[in-house]
């Protein structure tokens, strides 16, 4: 009996043991910047949040490539160019002076200086986005001023447009502010769209091919038509030739004349055959 009692004080001494209070599930880890989950794309039918398009400049770029002095002094040049940027319409035109030229053809490894005109402005044109450049020229002796401005394509290199003056008695003011207006004016005349010189050359090398072409077709015509006529008197020759040396008792001018046409009429069929 004393030992069935200790038994029953083991059990209960063991149950009271493992009945102790229960533990709290543990707390959640806080997601780490690792754990979270990238954001949704923007739905397919425009409902989702889409960026705010980029307003593309659609000005024409235009570049000061050169200005050139002589006998002036080198501050003409500045001049210059604070006159035409005052005066030219910037709702149109993206103007680049010569220092911003100059820098972005810096960043270029295969830019040389002195390129003006030519295919070597293909570079230029990549990495300014400048679509037409200018060259100034201003001269000036005492009283004796002039200018040349040249408009240049920068993807042909090809001269779109230039003027020109001189004047006999004027000021270095006066000869800048026609400068200016001479470039203002040249940039209004070029169209919206520049002329595509490629189709222009193939459309001239086209028409050429085709007048060549009809006056070889004219010229086959009348030496076919020479060619012919000239197989038909060597046929009728031939035959008169051969009906004489036949009903004459065979004379030899008979046979000569029988001779010559069937080589006349043989010499037309062969211009004929080919």
């Amino acid at each position: 009996m004393n030992r069935a009692w200790l038994v029953s004080v083991l059990l209960l001494v063991g149950g009271a043991a493992s009945a102790g209070p229960s533990r709290p599930p543990p707390t959640p880890a806080a997601p780490s910047v690792h754990d979270e989950q990238p954001l949704a794309a923007p739905a397919p039918d425009g409902t989702g949040a889409r960026p705010a398009p980029v307003a593309s400049d659609s000005r024409r770029g235009v570049g000061i490539l050169e200005v050139r002095v002589e006998g002036l002094s080198d501050d003409v040049k500045d001049s210059f160019q604070r006159t035409l940027e005052d005066q030219i319409d910037n709702k149109r035109y993206r103007l680049q002076n010569r220092a911003q030229m100059k820098t972005w053809m810096m960043r270029s490894t295969r830019w040389t200086d002195g390129c003006v005109i030519g295919g070597c402005l293909a570079e230029l044109r990549k990495q300014s986005g400048a679509e037409l450049v200018l060259l100034i020229a201003l001269t000036g002796s005492g009283t004796s001023f002039g200018y040349v401005v040249t408009l240049v394509r920068t993807d042909t290199g090809r001269v779109v447009e230039q003027e020109s003056d001189r004047c006999d008695v004027c000021t270095v003011s006066e000869v800048t502010k026609n400068a200016t207006l001479a470039a203002i004016n040249v940039l209004n005349n070029v169209p919206d769209k520049l002329p595509d010189d490629a189709a222009e050359q193939s459309a001239a090398v086209d028409r050429l091919v085709g007048s060549a072409r009809a006056e070889v077709t004219a010229h086959e015509r009348h030496t076919n038509r020479v060619a012919a006529a000239v197989t038909m008197v060597g046929l009728v020759a031939a035959v008169t030739g051969l009906a004489l040396y036949v009903s004459q008792d065979q004379p030899s001018y008979a046979a000569m004349t029988a001779i010559g046409g069937a080589t006349l009429a043989a010499g037309g069929a062969v211009v004929l055959a080919f």
